[in-house]
């Protein structure tokens, strides 16, 4: 019988099609209702911060707005705050339940400003505090690591960017994201089989940048959840200033590279890490890409490069299971880990 994660990897085109018919006019609503606001100040943790970081990049280039990841031990170990002026405040956290993304809200509250809670709980605490809520829709999540409320809530980040964007071509963009995350899935059924390889691997990297530095953030989390190997994320800019020298022969090197406007400073570094003999493993919709991998793991070619990172995590979900499987590891229940996080 397949893992409680198997199952909801394979969940998420439907998933996120409920998401898409449940949310979107709510969105839209939520989006009129706001009163002017400058930028967009997150509080997350875990994977919910790897939505924030890729809303950095959506709502800045689609909507125009930059967005800033709190600091929640401002509030609650410190006992300070920023002040706040102009932010809408937006907490994400699948359970609503941590007590430091909370203290951000209520601090945006105490400072009178509009509060946004994007949670797969309605009844949560996170929800109770927000002015308004956006459920995930997702169903019980009951494998520990995140998946399908992970890629949910990036369908929430897009939509808003989409909405306050004024461009209907991105919402109907957006609407094809089922069949493609569909798409995806069937072509990485092969991923199994390539994972055995890897079976004795400790450390490995991963790059990406601009809309997917995110998907880098996730799929290491993934790894390290899963399969304990010590993955370190980067963006391919940052990973030229100094961390690749520590690059040697034989070292797994994952690289989130899907077509668009990071591709081809994508396609540079993985000629510099192929002469370094790194041991590449591609993500991507470019044949050009996957050809130079030693392990490719393909995604679908139907999305731009703003909605990308909704597919491109799938094949690092699915790695990491295998690998899990193939280390003896059981993937629904990580060591030390527990499905609710409350930090302070």
């Amino acid at each position: 019988m397949s893992s409680l994660l198997e199952q909801e990897i394979y969940s998420q085109p439907a998933v996120i099609a409920h998401l898409l018919e449940r949310e979107t006019a709510h969105i839209r609503q939520v989006v009129a209702q706001l009163p002017p606001f400058n930028y967009v100040l997150i509080a997350a943790r875990g994977s919910s911060d790897h939505a924030a970081t890729y809303a950095q990049y959506a709502w800045a280039a689609l909507a125009g707005y930059p967005v800033a990841l709190a600091a929640p031990s401002l509030q609650t170990l410190y006992k300070t705050s920023p002040r706040m002026e102009s932010a809408l405040i937006v907490g994400i956290s699948q359970s609503g339940q941590s007590p430091d993304i909370i203290a951000v809200l209520a601090e945006g509250k105490r400072q009178g400003r509009p509060t946004l809670a994007i949670t797969n709980d309605g009844s949560s605490p996170l929800a109770a505090i927000a002015d308004h809520v956006i459920k995930l829709h997702a169903g019980s999540e009951r494998s520990i690591a995140a998946t399908k409320t992970y890629t949910a809530q990036l369908v929430v980040m897009a939509l808003f960017a989409a909405i306050c964007s004024g461009h209907p071509k991105l919402l109907a963009e957006i609407q094809s994201l089922p069949s493609a995350l569909e798409a995806t899935l069937q072509e990485s059924s092969a991923i199994a089989q390539r994972t055995e390889r890897y079976r004795y691997m400790d450390r490995c990297i991963v790059i990406g940048r601009g809309y997917n530095y995110a998907t880098s953030f996730e799929l290491a989390l993934k790894l390290k959840e899963l399969t304990y190997v010590m993955a370190t994320s980067y963006s391919s800019a940052d990973f030229r200033h100094g961390p690749i020298a520590t690059v040697e022969p034989g070292l797994p090197v994952i690289l989130v590279m899907p077509t668009g406007a990071t591709f081809e400073d994508m396609l540079e570094l993985a000629g510099s890490l192929r002469e370094r003999e790194a041991e590449l493993l591609i993500i991507s919709d470019s044949l050009q890409a996957l050809s130079l991998a030693k392990t490719a793991l393909p995604i679908a070619a139907t999305l731009p490069e703003w909605l990308s990172p909704i597919t491109a995590i799938l094949p690092g979900q699915l790695l990491a299971l295998h690998l899990a499987l193939s280390k003896g590891l059981n993937p629904d229940i990580p060591r030390g880990l527990h499905k609710v996080t409350r930090t302070l």
